[in-house]
């Protein structure tokens, strides 16, 4: 049976992820540590013109969000998922768009003249991976754009919504506009809490956008920050995943879902009114096969969420996820192998 285009609709900040191995020296020339994670200040400027100039660099299509739509078209049929996101007018968005084509995702871009595409330089020294990350014109994404007729109109021809935890730093309107279109018209929202951060100091806008969640994704280490920022006095994942599922909810026609990802241990998943908690064993894989867990997390999330579209059970969807992030830890960065594989059926 044939189905509709662009039934998946993802929204966050759009980088061009520029990666590449590098050495002790130019983590020194730029003052950067080996295994880090900062924003880039004036000193770093010139870091990623030296990693596309000088390294051997591989350029993805990166931001949290736009790692899990790549992820959710690598499994569900053509021209299935449509991506939103803020980006300049330049030589990296032009990266951008062809690494994106290259995975079969469509995007939507708000395009700005004055400010540069985001980046996010990768150097890769042993196991370590140090990200400076400049957001540039992902953080000024704006509500008009997304109330553009055209990206409207595929906002509502959508059937689900997922929105990356990092885009309440940059326009928690958009994220409103979505949750509000979701539970109007009963289609599964999903978000990401991203991380630990977004928690504790972008609270306001996360727990105005708590009553929407359908499905709420997130690693024990941001399950952790969310127990801590909302004084829930719980450390035990399985109760923190029991409570979030149990926040009050606007559309009640669908019983909320939070789910926590813990590494190499199980996914933990709770539904609201449910006492019993789930847990999913991962799919084991041997040490020597993983190449980079980064984006590990995006990952199960883009196999998660083409479950939901796709109408599959909460088993398959969370067996589907965890395919997902075994596929991306054996690539560098958060890629998905090619030529395609197609996940097992349970």
């Amino acid at each position: 049976m044939a189905t509709k285009d662009y039934r998946l609709l993802c929204l966050e900040n759009p980088l061009l992820d520029i990666q590449a191995v590098g050495d002790e020296a130019l983590l020194e020339k730029y003052g950067l540590k080996a295994n880090d994670a900062i924003l880039a200040e004036e000193k770093h400027q010139g870091i990623f013109e030296d990693l596309l100039n000088n390294y051997d660099a591989k350029l993805i299509a990166g931001g949290a969000a736009q790692n899990t739509a790549r992820g959710a078209q690598y499994i569900l049929p053509p021209n299935s998922v449509v991506y939103l996101g803020g980006v300049g007018d330049d030589k990296y968005a032009a990266i951008l768009h062809d690494a994106v084509k290259q995975a079969g995702l469509r995007v939507e871009y708000r395009v700005d003249p004055k400010v540069q595409t985001g980046r996010c330089g990768v150097v890769i020294t042993g196991h370590n991976r140090s990200m400076c990350t400049e957001l540039g014109a992902a953080n000024h994404y704006d509500l008009e754009h997304l109330k553009k007729p055209e990206v409207w109109s595929l906002v509502e021809n959508a059937e689900a919504y997922y929105v990356g935890g990092y885009h309440f730093t940059v326009c928690p309107p958009a994220i409103m506009e979505l949750c509000k279109q979701a539970a109007d018209r009963n289609k599964p929202f999903i978000l990401s809490l991203s991380a630990p951060f977004i928690c504790q100091f972008f609270k306001e806008p996360l727990d105005a956008s708590a009553p929407y969640w359908d499905y709420v994704i997130g690693n024990e280490t941001e399950a952790a920050a969310y127990s801590e920022s909302h004084s829930l006095g719980l450390t035990d994942v399985k109760e923190i995943a029991k409570a979030l599922a149990n926040l009050p909810k606007i559309n009640t026609q669908r019983k909320r879902v939070a789910i926590i990802t813990q590494g190499t241990e199980p996914t933990i998943v709770a539904v609201q009114g449910e006492d019993a908690v789930k847990e999913y064993p991962v799919h084991e894989i041997a040490k020597e096969q993983i190449c980079d867990t980064n984006g590990a997390g995006d990952a199960f999330a883009g196999g998660f969420c083409a479950g939901v579209v796709d109408g599959k059970s909460l088993d398959e969807s969370v067996h589907l996820g965890q395919w997902l992030a075994l596929l991306s830890i054996q690539e560098l960065g958060p890629s998905y192998p090619f030529p395609k594989q197609t996940p097992p059926t349970n």
